[in-house]
């Protein structure tokens, strides 16, 4: 395959782009950069360690950039080496020494907003948590709740109790900890963002989740394992409890794995098109949700291999679509696939393109995402001509569905702006607006998907 160095330039925020539209099927083998849920845990890890820590391998997005600004707001450094981005040296905040008036910038991004207020607890400082305007709409009550209920003091004008952005963290230089309840049932964030800084509490925390399931368990554990990694000790005794035993975050120099979840446009582009993509570098074992792609995609009716790198815990997984006779893309319907979480709007894409029926439970959660998910995809699937149900925690396609061109809102949604991508390789005439809101966690997703399209290549996504 020919190597190709793709353009950084991306569209200007808010612009439309034309999804480009292929009859061919796509042939590429996709490099991609490092997970942003991976990389904002092992970065918010490193600045409460006890030492300076090496971290490689780090995605390099809007997301990602917002954690280290935050942070660094609060006293970690983070300094390139060799002028790479994607490699950090880490010198940790010591948080008794952080005062002042400090405010911190979410963005949009969930992992910032729902991590660092319990960062920010343990400081001496006054710190401003806000975002971008949208971020308001997005849920935070359960998890301040339960920082307050463990001894932090926050507040928020015209909120009681405190729900969302914006809102003020009044560091006092301990957080005491101990037993704290919540429902979780809106995001796994919620138990994350507690998982990741009880070690720092004097008492450490004792966490219980009230509702009846947790939203992406695989967060979760994602959490614990990188928490174990630092020498932290998580304990779950039972069912939707955790407890996290108090004392020092040791750094580790760390590798982040490559991000599974934003493979997904990419092997559903050789689904949709009866292609081949391969992703080089997947982890034999993992945490990562993404994973869960070896198992859905074959419901679509294509196959999936992993050939492992011998002498590595790494290897290739290659997706290839079905054909039929007429050298036609065949993409049967999935049937129900339940608690896809974030991997949800690709995952429609491919619904809205079967020839047969699918039906997405368990994902009453996203609408708490960047945006309401459900109400999004039931617009924009109504925008192509399509009719699916939509229901208070389900998403349920016919498929067959003759689907006509359309412009597509992102919603300031990367999952959303992709969904819009994939559907474009297969319908033509497709618009999607603001593609740059795909920077958030892919910054060269417009220029990789122009290539993936065009022939066959190697591509840095």
């Amino acid at each position: 395959m020919k190597e190709v160095l793709l353009a950084t330039m991306t569209p200007a925020p808010g612009e439309a782009w034309s999804a480009p539209f292929t009859t061919t099927p796509v042939a590429a083998t996709v490099a991609l950069p490092g997970s942003k849920s991976l990389t904002n845990r092992h970065l918010i890890l490193a600045a409460l360690s006890t030492s300076p820590s090496r971290l490689t391998g780090v995605l390099v997005s809007r997301d990602t950039d917002l954690m280290i600004k935050a942070l660094s707001a609060l006293g970690a450094t983070f300094e390139p080496v060799n002028n790479d981005p994607t490699v950090l040296d880490v010198t940790p905040i010591n948080l008794a020494a952080t005062t002042g008036q400090i405010t911190v910038d979410c963005g949009l991004a969930g992992t910032v907003m729902r991590f660092m207020p319990g960062v920010a607890a343990g400081t001496n400082a006054t710190v401003v948590v806000d975002g971008d305007t949208q971020s308001y709409a997005r849920p935070m009550g359960p998890v301040i709740d339960a920082l307050v209920q463990a001894g932090a003091h926050i507040s928020a004008e015209d909120q009681d109790p405190v729900s969302h952005l914006p809102l003020t963290v009044h560091g006092s230089g301990e957080v005491a900890g101990g037993r704290v309840s919540l429902d979780a049932g809106g995001s796994s964030q919620f138990v994350s963002a507690l998982l990741l800084v009880g070690a720092t509490f004097r008492d450490g925390l004792d966490i219980v989740h009230t509702g009846d399931q947790t939203p992406s368990p695989e967060h979760i554990a994602m959490t614990i394992k990188v928490l174990a990694e630092a020498g932290v000790t998580v304990d779950t005794p039972e069912p939707h409890r955790w407890i996290v035993t108090p004392g020092e975050i040791h750094a580790v120099d760390t590798a982040v794995e490559p991000d599974l979840s934003n493979a997904g446009p990419y092997l559903a582009a050789a689904v949709v098109t009866g292609g081949t993509v391969t992703v080089p570098y997947w982890p034999t074992e993992t945490t990562q949700i993404g994973d869960r792609w070896r198992t859905v995609l074959p419901e679509f009716g294509a196959e999936v291999t992993f050939t492992p790198m011998e002498g590595t815990n790494y290897g290739d997984l290659t997706v290839t679509g079905s054909l039929d006779a007429q050298g036609r893309p065949v993409i049967t319907g999935a049937g129900e696939l339940s608690d896809l979480a974030e991997l949800t709007p690709t995952t429609a894409a491919m619904a809205m393109l079967a020839d047969g029926p699918t039906q997405l439970t368990n994902i009453g959660h996203l609408r708490g995402h960047e945006t309401d998910r459900l109400i999004a995809l039931n617009a924009e699937a109504k925008k192509l001509g399509a009719t699916i149900e939509e229901g208070e925690t389900f998403l349920r396609f016919t498929g067959g569905y003759a689907l006509q061109p359309a412009v597509l809102e992102s919603y300031a949604d990367h999952r959303m702006a992709t969904y819009g991508a994939i559907i474009g390789l297969a319908v033509e005439g497709v618009v999607v607006t603001d593609i740059a809101t795909t920077a958030k966690t892919m910054p060269n997703f417009p220029s990789a998907w122009t290539e993936l399209a065009s022939a066959e290549r190697q591509i840095r996504a």
